[in-house]
């Protein structure tokens, strides 16, 4: 039977991304630079608007399982996507990146596939439009036991942790997950996650996950408290807690020792996927046995490669990067 060394469950989103003016975002009545959520009404009026699209395969915990894939281990995601163009673009462009899509398109009675409509003016801009459609829907019945019982580290997108269905196959395919000998662990995604879901989050990093990967904010929101007692607090429910916070690096915590390990700062292109690439880096020194300062620096190259260009995805091979910085 397959084993992975890493699979990540989350939204399946596809980015369109075209150029437009701040003439044009007036017009369509565009919040400039922020994102926002939209139905579905709205996104096709967005999506038919756009020209020259550029399309690509996102969705945050599906970005870290690409970049994990790009250095050379064996990876799984699982999303929904619909049957419609923009789904089949989905899963063929993960699959031709190496990675095992493991749901099929859904073919009826079901929203579109979700789109991420990104808008770029001439000053760097970016202003996205979300229609989360199908993806927000993944049950248990999305989740297979063969995938989540032979993942080494399974990834889960804190983003799905809004809906009750959702809750409920974290928890399965966390309890898989470790009753095959991996470990299990969730990407925080939002702050917001935690305030609508504070309690539900809270048990389930405490009884079914191994590890949780978040910012400064999103550490602090666990707790609504200062960084350094969400830190603590969070250590004593988890065996790991790994803390990105901007210029200021990034903290480890594990069994009841700490790591701080600094970053160079550098002035982005695109901050996009900054995040998800650094629990890339992160997540492949962990599953190469790595020691976790090591793992970090892993992550921290990672991000300072992906912010340095515009997209969410490496654009050169990082394992050259850790042979020239003495990491492998």
């Amino acid at each position: 039977m397959k084993t992975y060394e890493v699979v990540g469950i989350g939204n399946a989103v596809v980015d369109v991304i075209t150029h437009a003016d701040d003439t044009f975002l007036d017009h369509m009545g565009i919040e400039k630079g922020i994102m926002q959520l939209v139905d579905q009404a709205r996104s096709e009026k967005l999506f038919g608007a756009m020209n020259d699209r550029l399309q690509t395969p996102g969705g945050a915990v599906a970005n870290t399982v690409a970049g994990v894939g790009s250095l050379g281990l064996q990876t799984a995601f699982i999303g929904r996507v619909r049957d419609d163009a923009l789904g089949k673009f989905y899963a063929s462009a993960m699959t031709d990146n190496g990675i095992d899509f493991v749901n099929p398109p859904v073919v009826e009675g079901e929203m579109p596939t979700s789109r991420c409509m990104i808008f770029v003016t001439p000053d760097g801009e970016r202003s996205l439009n979300t229609y989360l459609g199908i993806s927000t829907g993944l049950t248990s019945a999305d989740v297979p036991i063969s995938v989540s019982g032979n993942a080494r580290i399974m990834l889960l997108e804190g983003y799905l942790f809004d809906h009750d269905a959702g809750k409920t196959a974290f928890r399965e395919a966390a309890r898989a997950t470790k009753a095959g000998n991996g470990i299990a662990g969730i990407a925080i995604s939002d702050p917001f996650c935690v305030e609508r879901h504070r309690a539900d989050f809270l048990s389930l990093i405490e009884h079914d996950l191994d590890y949780v990967i978040g910012n400064e904010h999103e550490i602090k929101s666990l707790f609504q408290t200062d960084l350094e007692t969400a830190l603590a607090k969070t250590a004593e429910i988890c065996p790991l807690v790994v803390c990105t916070r901007s210029g200021d690096g990034v903290s480890v915590l594990s069994k009841g020792e700490r790591v701080d390990v600094p970053v160079q700062e550098i002035i982005p292109v695109d901050a996009t996927g900054a995040g998800d690439q650094f629990a890339a880096g992160f997540l492949y020194g962990l599953a190469t046995g790595r020691k976790l300062e090591i793992c970090a620096r892993m992550g921290n190259l990672c991000a300072a490669e992906v912010i340095s260009h515009v997209g969410p995805r490496p654009q050169i091979d990082m394992k050259d990067v850790f042979v020239k910085e003495g990491l492998v």
